[in-house]
């Protein structure tokens, strides 16, 4: 039951504030193989960890992120008190500690995020098995293969397994990551079967833990990394 990658969704999203450094540390504290975060590419090309396109829901700023300059992006609070971490700050954070699991959240960050992968790298701290890259986007996952094949990558999906399967042999993708409103016993070995490792998102109560172990998966997302550790048990928040 423990041979499975514990991801931590966001950092410890069910804990602290998503995406911020401090919420980073608590899956660290807690104890993760992989932390799981956004990218966001601003209008002055720096790539910052948030989810959504838009500033409004988690900040005390508002509009569209790839139109706000860093000097903007850096002085707002995610519920009042934490800030937005950009990506070489959270790499620094987990450096040797655990892999990183980058979402492609925004347009144009395939680039940015395989240069910053590859500078990494190139300092020894860091294997290309300490990355992976996940999207939605398709042209961003077909970039970054275009201008790496040593990065792994990952497909979401939370529509069609098989079309993720036949993405990512196009794209010779490590790992299909499905929804777990998608996920079955049967759609997990097929990805197994084609060649690649199955990580669900996103897993926060007990009995789907437990169902998605059962079903063998390789890796589990979750807001509450902690329950992971012990699934058999009555879990808290």
């Amino acid at each position: 039951m423990e041979n499975f990658l514990k991801i931590g969704h966001r950092g410890a999203k069910g804990h602290i504030a998503e995406n911020t450094l401090e919420s980073i540390q608590k899956a660290l504290d807690i104890g993760v193989d992989m932390i799981e975060i956004d990218v966001h590419r601003c209008a002055s090309g720096e790539l910052w960890v948030i989810h959504d396109f838009t500033l409004d829901r988690t900040t005390d700023g508002s509009g569209e992120i790839a139109k706000r300059p860093a000097e903007v992006i850096s002085k707002l609070k995610v519920e009042g008190y934490f800030r937005i971490p950009l990506l070489t700050e959270v790499l620094d954070l987990i450096e040797g500690k655990c892999d990183i699991n980058i979402e492609l959240k925004g347009l144009n960050t395939a680039t940015p995020v395989c240069e910053e992968v590859q500078k990494r790298v190139a300092s020894g701290k860091w294997e290309y098995s300490n990355f992976l890259i996940s999207s939605f986007q398709k042209n961003e996952l077909f970039q970054v293969r275009q201008l790496n094949d040593h990065v792994p990558v990952a497909v979401l999906s939370k529509a069609s397994v098989p079309e993720a399967i036949e993405l990512g042999k196009l794209l010779k993708a490590s790992a299909i990551h499905p929804s777990l409103g998608i996920i079955t016993r049967d759609n997990t070995k097929l990805c197994q079967q084609e060649g690649f490792k199955v990580n669900v998102w996103t897993v926060n109560e007990r009995q789907d833990i437990l169902r998605m172990l059962d079903f063998g998966v390789d890796g589990i997302i979750s807001d509450y990394p902690n329950r992971l550790h012990n699934p058999l048990l009555e879990l808290k928040p």
